[in-house]
């Protein structure tokens, strides 16, 4: 007869306790410890749920053994194509057999219509999409609006995973696709859907089939207030790759950025566009981020970023306005908002420009969020067009780093981020003249402006 335990769990990072904490010693939050019951199974039971609900529970499991790294055979195996170029990118090539992917966002971001999406690309393959959140009808609704058909898609609604195993067994997918982990619940584990106990439980049975059998897992997750990934912080450690789904809602484009990836690169990233039926890959976001420019307006400057592996060239846009408060406000979408505050100080202290009377408002068209140095140039030429009103040229494009005095400074790969302004029909770009030395700029079909200090690029700009 299994035993039955209360145990307290923190709600943040997953740490344990026999009685109730105020402050967490692991992560150091306050008012975190929920108790839970918890039994604690047979050692075959806890260590193979998955077995147990199937037919393959009959069958002894080989005891593990140690063996010299020398004779450890490896054989590269074939990733599975998912017919997605931007979820094959931030994948590292594709889905790898046996590996258990978590994929988090904001409620409503897309993370269901990507899934269901991608689950409908495979063609040839039984994919199993197990729903705990919405009913058959919802999901098939959400299929007719994609205006896609696939007869090895297999929808199942339900939440005990003793079940789902026992339709794993009868089905044999291919794939299996989980929306979303928090709503399942383990039969071991007597706890609710969602406690960190039971997320940590199913994590590890789906885990278990999946390194057992080869078949690739896929989990929605959902996220906290502050973006986090919800439950214990061990969720992410247990699967083999995060995937994060960024981006405003009420706006078209959408970012898959990876965390973690033992497959292959964290810096890679994948863009979509919301559309009526599904999400659109985006091949060539620069173009599509620019495309809204018809004339030349002030506060608008182009920065040159890179985001993973892909050089992006972005519209950085700054109003700035005498101020009718006391306290200038200062607001940035998409930027850094305590960069932003820095880089007014560096403008007011080494420029001589006034801004303590006037608010500044900052956006990076397209509701992306940016974090790359190198935009810090376009930022300030932005709020000095928009101060001045003096619009930029459309064809000047900007990359480089700005110091706090005043000295413009070197950003990484910059021979990328030229190519992609030459590609897009820009003709004039400013670095720092540390990028220069080292760079054969006479092969790049554009005219190149190195420069030490911010004064002499805003010079070069506004005269």
């Amino acid at each position: 007869m299994a035993k039955v335990k209360t145990l307290f769990f923190c709600q943040n990072c997953g740490a344990q306790s026999v009685k109730w904490i105020g402050r967490c010693p692991s992560c150091g939050e306050w008012n975190t410890y929920v108790e839970e019951v918890v039994e604690k199974p047979d050692t075959a039971t806890a260590a193979n749920a998955w077995k147990a609900s199937t037919s393959v529970g009959s069958t002894a499991a080989k005891a593990a053994k140690p063996k010299p790294l020398g004779d450890i055979i490896y054989e590269e195996e074939s990733r599975l194509n998912t017919h997605d170029q931007e979820l094959n990118r931030v994948l590292g090539g594709g889905l790898v057999p046996g590996s258990l992917v978590l994929i988090g966002g904001e409620p409503g971001i897309g993370k269901s219509t990507l899934m269901l999406q991608i689950a409908m690309q495979l063609n040839g393959l039984r994919i199993l999409y197990v729903s705990g959140e919405e009913s058959e009808q919802q999901i098939k609704m959400r299929a007719e609006r994609l205006g896609r058909q696939h007869p090895g898609l297999y929808i199942l609604t339900e939440t005990n995973t003793q079940n789902i195993f026992r339709q794993i067994d009868q089905l044999q997918p291919n794939v299996v696709v989980v929306d979303s982990i928090q709503t399942l619940h383990s039969t071991i584990v007597e706890a609710g859907p969602g406690s960190v106990s039971q997320v940590r439980e199913c994590t590890t049975e789906l885990l278990k089939y999946a390194k057992d059998t080869g078949v690739p897992v896929l989990l929605i997750g959902h996220i906290t207030k502050d973006g986090s990934i919800a439950g214990p912080k061990i969720l992410e450690h247990m699967v083999d790759t995060v995937l994060q789904f960024e981006g405003d809602r009420h706006l078209t484009y959408r970012i898959l950025r990876t965390v973690k990836n033992r497959f292959g690169s964290t810096s890679e990233l994948g863009i979509y566009e919301m559309q009526g039926a599904g999400l659109r890959q985006v091949s060539n976001p620069s173009e599509i981020l620019l495309s809204q420019r018809t004339e030349s307006l002030s506060g608008i400057a182009i920065g040159a970023t890179v985001e993973g592996n892909r050089p992006l060239l972005v519209e950085v846009q700054a109003l700035v306005t005498p101020s009718t408060y006391g306290t200038p406000q200062r607001s940035a979408t998409g930027f850094d908002a305590k960069r932003l505050q820095m880089l007014l100080a560096v403008l007011e202290k080494r420029s001589g420009l006034r801004l303590g009377q006037h608010d500044v408002f900052l956006n990076i068209a397209g509701g992306l969020r940016l974090e790359d140095p190198a935009l810090d140039l376009a930022v300030c030429a932005a709020v000095v067009s928009s101060l001045n009103d003096v619009p930029i040229r459309n064809e000047i494009c900007l990359a480089a780093e700005v110091g706090l005095s005043g000295e413009i400074r070197a950003v990484s790969r910059l021979d990328q981020r030229l190519s992609e302004a030459e590609k897009l029909g820009f003709a004039e770009m400013y670095i720092s003249q540390f990028n220069a030395k080292g760079l054969d700029l006479a092969r790049y079909g554009i005219r190149v402006h190195p420069s030490g200090r911010l004064d002499e690029v805003l010079t070069g700009l506004f005269g």
